[in-house]
């Protein structure tokens, strides 16, 4: 602003107004992109992943999500508090702006910028985002009485950097970030899409799936560990789902959380929520869960309501219809 004072009377009023108008300009665009864009041809689509919490919004890249969620994956997978998630993303934020950058300070690297010089890993390690990110828990996890302090002063407490109170200026947005990636806030991040993906191999693996699938299938396990899986088989499945359900082509993977209680849906939806982050490197095109539904062709929408027909069904058969136990993910062919 000092620029507008420095030029005074109408030149300094004239261009304060430009600049207001320039960002109204662009408000508008990126709100009419978000929502036309995968539905007009030509216009070009605002790309990027939102998580809203308690009236704050965070808008992170597609990159910036996808290590976000890896983040907080690995701490749910962990049995970590949603804290520990929080003060991991506000270091990530603070580091490295949660992108795995291959320079930094000195022997600086990755998402948490550690250096192989002071104990951390070597050069391959501290660049691989489950090595680091396990590695910054492990060292939080030794700080007595992390959950309870500042996320500024628990980051420092691993991090020991020259500018301590920095990771604070981050601790709001990785709260959101936080509470929606770990499902403690559900339906409450979402990412744009381009509603397709490159073709890929159609045949059936030995699992019955087909080699996208299996690949969401093997990620997902990578970053939460032991789930239960179902919906597909060896020779594949004819019968049991939807009339047009991907299952009976071998590109679709349910992940059960059973019994349906709070616990089992808040991993539910980190998991939901996970995919949405990774949609694009995957090419998922479907995700159902706790009666709710995101589509990558519709992502701009975000998360709607999952409307199924459980009129007359016995309470079990309902909750199944409705997805409530288990987590759906389709992929596009």
């Amino acid at each position: 602003m000092s620029a507008v004072r420095s030029g005074g009377g109408r030149a300094g009023t004239l261009l304060l107004v430009l600049l207001l108008l320039a960002g109204v300009a662009v408000g508008t665009w990126f709100a009419v992109s978000r929502l036309l864009g995968p539905i007009i041809p030509g216009l070009p689509s605002a790309s990027g992943c939102t998580a809203e919490v308690d009236g704050r919004t965070v808008a992170v890249s597609t990159e910036q999500a996808e290590n976000a969620a890896l983040i907080a994956a690995i701490g749910v997978r962990r049995d970590l508090p949603a804290r520990a998630v929080s003060i991991a993303l506000a270091t990530a934020y603070q580091e490295s702006k949660i992108v795995n950058i291959d320079y930094g300070d000195r022997d600086s690297l990755g998402l948490f910028q550690q250096r192989p010089s002071q104990g951390w890993g070597t050069e391959a390690q501290v660049q691989d985002p489950v090595y680091a990110t396990n590695a910054f828990y492990d060292a939080l996890v030794e700080v007595d009485g992390y959950e309870g302090m500042r996320i500024t002063e628990a980051a420092q407490e691993v991090q020991r950097s020259g500018f301590p109170e920095a990771y604070e200026d981050h601790a709001a947005d990785a709260r959101v970030l936080a509470s929606a990636l770990t499902g403690f806030s559900r339906a409450a991040f979402t990412c744009d899409a381009s509603g397709s993906a490159e073709a890929v191999s159609a045949e059936l693996g030995d699992l019955g799936l087909t080699e996208r699938a299996d690949a969401v299938r093997r990620d997902v396990l990578a970053a939460f560990g032991e789930v239960q899986t179902g919906g597909f088989a060896p020779e594949g499945v004819s019968t049991g789902h939807m009339e047009g359900s991907a299952h009976y082509d071998g590109r679709a993977v349910d992940f059960f959380f059973r019994p349906v209680d709070e616990a089992n849906l808040t991993r539910g939806w980190a998991l939901a929520q996970y995919l949405v982050a990774h949609a694009e490197r995957l090419g998922v095109a479907t995700v159902i869960y706790d009666d709710r539904i995101w589509t990558a062709r519709r992502s701009a929408q975000g998360w709607r309501d999952y409307e199924v027909d459980t009129e007359g069904r016995d309470p079990a058969t309902a909750e199944i219809l409705r997805h409530r136990d288990h987590v759906h993910v389709d992929v596009f062919e």
